[in-house]
């Protein structure tokens, strides 16, 4: 099914990946790989959408200002 799919490489590098050596980093690895795999299930290229959502954090505000940046409702091309 397609969560197996999208699960297999993580299930098959997380030992050999960095910071995979404690709870928290394990932690953060399966964050980050959450963060890739919504945008890649929403159409988005991941690098492109996670630099365009990391430049853009810091001058969010509002709710609505972080819910812009959700792969679902964001265009990463768009001029900062």
């Amino acid at each position: 099914n397609r969560a197996e799919r999208a699960i297999r490489p993580f299930v098959i590098g997380r030992k050999a990946w960095l910071f995979s050596d404690t709870p928290k980093g394990a932690t953060a690895s399966a964050q980050l790989y959450s963060l890739v795999e919504t945008a890649r299930a929403n159409g988005q290229e991941p690098y492109a959408w996670l630099r365009h959502i990391l430049e853009r954090l810091p001058a969010a505000q509002s709710v609505e200002d972080y819910e812009a940046l959700l792969p679902w409702n964001c265009t990463p091309t768009a001029p900062l």
